[in-house]
């Protein structure tokens, strides 16, 4: 993510931020990917802190997206709501660059049910996934304690809100990247036939997990071509974002990414993925010193790095390459 400035008096400004330390309130505008000091605020400003410009009915393109909100007559609801859709726009924002949703794509939109699994009456089952591009995501998941918990009993290396945002939306990208036949052809040569009985795969992965091995960057990704593409999208949402962060803070190795650095408008992938890694690897080293996780625990393959590859072709839309 970039660091972004106050048009006020140019103080750094990050993501987040409802206003600057010189007291001017800032809102964000996806296109410009700026922050700015003219926009129509969105409607969900003050309820759940979003900073991002109006659009359509008084709310931002992102809130928009949103069909369904958690029930807030259960109290925790509304906190839980509100980090969840920062990480949605936080991964918006990420699609923008290459294009995605913005006034010059003509494609669909992906539709959000945000749900949570406490309602005022009681417990409730949700089960996040994509159907059709319907999107439903747990917003429970937005608390440390139950994600960290249930990362530890999938046995899982990663587990962010972050993360499920760019996995289910990976789904829905590959959906509309499935209208054209050479991407559809592409796809099948590394990925497998999606149209394999899914519900069976799921079935069998359960019953007995995959190894990752050379070709496949988690075991989850061994499910299904469609669990593939979306586990393979999220790691390369995942490197962009990171390179383009570490850029963005001045954070740089001998051997890059030199200032000015644009992760989202690199053309090679294999340097892209490569520079990434590295930047991976020295934080690694810096949060070992703090007795904390990897930043990035995974180890990328030839099989995987093709894969991405491919993907990061067909990701940058044509009007941001």
């Amino acid at each position: 993510m970039q660091i972004f400035r106050c048009p006020n008096c140019s103080e750094k400004l990050y993501f987040h931020n409802l206003f600057c330390r010189c007291g001017q309130d800032v809102s964000f505008d996806p296109d410009r990917q700026e922050m700015r000091t003219d926009g129509v605020f969105c409607a969900n400003r003050e309820k759940i802190a979003c900073n991002w410009i109006a659009e359509t009915d008084g709310f931002c393109r992102s809130c928009a997206m949103t069909e369904t909100v958690p029930d807030l007559g259960a109290p925790e609801n509304t906190e839980l709501w509100a980090k969840t859709e920062a990480a949605k726009r936080w991964m918006l924002a990420n699609l923008a660059r290459w294009g995605w949703f913005t006034p010059d794509d003509p494609g669909a939109r992906p539709v959000f049910k945000m749900l949570s699994e406490h309602t005022s009456s009681g417990d409730a089952n949700v089960i996040m996934g994509h159907a059709n591009g319907l999107i439903t995501i747990n917003v429970v998941e937005a608390s440390e304690t139950v994600r960290m918990q249930r990362q530890e009993n999938l046995g899982e290396l990663y587990r962010t809100m972050i993360g499920h945002m760019r996995h289910e939306m990976a789904h829905f990208l590959q959906l509309r990247l499935a209208e054209d036949p050479e991407f559809l052809n592409g796809f099948r040569a590394l990925f497998g036939d999606e149209r394999a009985d899914y519900g069976e795969a799921l079935k069998k992965h359960y019953a007995s997990p995959g190894e990752p091995g050379e070709r496949f960057i988690t075991s989850y990704a061994t499910a299904h071509p469609h669990e593939d593409w979306a586990e393979s999208i999220a790691h390369l949402l995942h490197l962009v974002d990171l390179l383009d962060s570490a850029a963005a803070a001045g954070l740089a190795l001998p051997s890059g990414p030199p200032p000015g650095y644009d992760a989202y408008r690199e053309a090679d992938p294999e340097r892209l993925i490569t520079r990434a890694v590295e930047i991976a690897i020295a934080t690694n080293h810096v949060n070992r010193a703090m007795d904390l996780p990897d930043l990035y625990p995974f180890v990328l393959t030839g099989g995987v790095r093709e894969k991405l590859g491919f993907a990061m072709k067909h990701l940058r839309l044509d009007h941001a390459r």
